[in-house]
């Protein structure tokens, strides 16, 4: 089995994001990190190495088989500098982004939902203290 990852940070809506990418045999998942000024090198692996645990990834979608195959030194420059001058999100972090921001949502709505009750319940409760003491005449 194969695992790969790569970081990609990118500059959006004024932030400075960075997009962490994950394929593990064919599940691919990513991450959205959000910096504030830019970040240098050192500051990226050292917030990679002390949140790595918190990270919240994106629910796994299916990822396309990957090749391994030795790739051509002057190749691999090529392909690397192509990936550097690419400044999009590909279109599956794109997915497994909106993915996870629907996941979210979802569960923000329950939250809110429970803490809607709990309040109601509170409520109807003081207002039966409230008659119950306007009953004992205090």
């Amino acid at each position: 089995m194969t695992i790969k990852s790569s970081m990609t940070i990118l500059f959006e809506n004024a932030f400075w994001i960075g997009l962490y990418e994950r394929i593990d045999g064919n599940k691919y998942e990513v991450s959205k990190i959000i910096f504030g000024a830019e970040p240098k090198d050192y500051e990226v692996y050292d917030f990679l190495l002390e949140n790595w645990h918190k990270l919240k990834f994106s629910p796994h979608i299916q990822a396309d088989k990957i090749e391994e195959r030795k790739i051509n030194p002057k190749r691999m420059k090529r392909i690397i500098n192509k990936q550097l001058e690419n400044k999009g999100v590909g279109t599956k972090a794109q997915q497994a982004l909106k993915l996870q921001h629907e996941q979210n949502k979802i569960e923000g709505k329950a939250k809110r939902r429970e803490q809607k009750e709990a309040e109601k319940e509170r409520k109807f409760a003081l207002r039966q203290e409230k008659k119950k003491a306007k009953h004992k005449g205090r």
